[in-house]
């Protein structure tokens, strides 16, 4: 344990060259005790609904109101960021309507894993300098890391409420130490969003009911990776091509100036991951699945969603040589693919052979959702 200042700051030095040493791009550290708006934010958030399906946050919102919740002994909280800005602009891929876009955080390998991996290697080091208990979290434990990202000085949160850096932009995958040490805390991040509200404008859902807050159940990365079960119609046009994630508001913020490709070649893009062939995704079956989308984040959706999801793009491609993809699933045995393709093909096809299809397929469909999607809406024109 440090017996004096100059012995802590030393050690809070000797803790950034290491966390350099295994490949962060950024290490700072913040007093885990201090009291925080954050908590009373996120009680907010959950009580306005805006949290959607995720019953997970309301049932570990009161281990997520304050770090010290989430463990009593928590002195210290070492931030950890890793870049992983991509090498060009993501939003030049929603042009590809024939094609789907993954969020440039899962085009390549899991970034929990990597990230996890080294936050032991260097929780052990410092437990083995301080003698104290440390415990590593990466964004799969209730624990908000972006307010704590924030008061670490790394970057803060904003209007979009991701992180944004000076120096990084949107781009930081954040973990945490928590450690029962006393190390010095660096100074917290100033908010420079100033008058710009170009992720706010940027949105295709209008996911932002005012700055800095965001409703999940209109964003495509909610709507994409945690929401179970047929989507809103009236929310799929917006979705564009976005099969997994969306990256709109993260690639339009002004501080992606400063940003640089990410360092770390586990998480460049596979080429299989850049505009994938949405005719190909939507033919996968669970193993099939499983197996292309091997240690990608990708997996976190499960194969059922990321189909749907593939559906709801060839919907919007306006290409109708993708019809006979989401008509090979009108049987599949899971009821939000089977509601995805019948809305796809009420897109691509005109009304006459849209009706075709219902008269063979509507008295067959054992789902309500799906009947009503059958008989509802407007099909393309002849």
């Amino acid at each position: 344990m440090p017996t004096s200042i100059s012995d802590s700051a030393a050690l809070a030095t000797q803790l950034r060259e290491q966390a350099r040493a295994l490949g962060f791009d950024a290490c700072r550290i913040a007093d885990a005790r201090a009291p925080w708006r954050a908590g009373a934010g996120l009680d907010a958030y959950v009580r306005q609904g805006h949290h959607g399906t995720m019953d997970w946050m309301r049932s570990t919102k009161e281990r997520r109101q304050h770090p010290t919740a989430m463990w009593a002994e928590a002195r210290s909280a070492i931030v950890l960021g890793l870049n992983y800005g991509p090498a060009r602009n993501p939003l030049a891929a929603l042009d590809a309507r024939s094609k789907g876009v993954i969020s440039v955080y899962a085009q390549g390998g899991d970034y929990h894993k990597l990230i996890k991996k080294r936050l032991k290697v260097l929780a052990g080091w410092l437990a083995a300098q301080t003698g104290a208990a440390v415990k590593v979290f990466v964004d799969t434990a209730p624990l908000m890391e972006k307010p704590l990202a924030e008061r670490a000085g790394l970057g803060w949160q904003g209007k979009h409420t991701n992180l944004v850096s000076r120096a990084f932009g949107s781009w930081l995958f954040l973990g945490v130490i928590l450690s029962a040490a006393d190390l010095p805390a660096d100074a917290p991040a100033r908010d420079h969003c100033g008058s710009c509200r170009a992720c706010q404008d940027i949105c295709p859902t209008q996911a932002f009911p005012a700055p800095y807050q965001i409703d999940a159940r209109r964003c495509i990365s909610y709507l994409t990776i945690e929401h179970d079960g047929p989507i809103d119609n009236a929310l799929r046009p917006l979705m564009g091509n976005r099969i997994y994630g969306c990256d709109d508001c993260l690639a339009v913020c002004p501080w992606n100036k400063y940003a640089q490709k990410g360092r770390e070649a586990l998480l460049w893009p596979r080429p299989e991951n850049v505009l994938p062939d949405l005719a190909a995704l939507s033919a996968l079956d669970d193993a099939a699945f499983r197996a292309h989308f091997a240690g990608s984040p990708v997996k976190r959706a499960g194969r059922n969603r990321l189909v749907r999801n593939v559906l709801i793009a060839i919907g919007n491609s306006g290409t109708p040589k993708l019809a006979p993809a989401a008509q090979a699933r009108l049987g599949d045995a899971s009821m939000q693919v089977r509601d995805a393709a019948v809305w796809a093909l009420k897109r691509l096809l005109p009304g006459a052979d849209f009706a075709a299809l219902r008269a063979r397929h509507l008295d067959k469909e054992p789902d309500a959702r799906v009947r009503r999607q059958w008989q509802d809406g407007e099909t393309a024109a002849e």
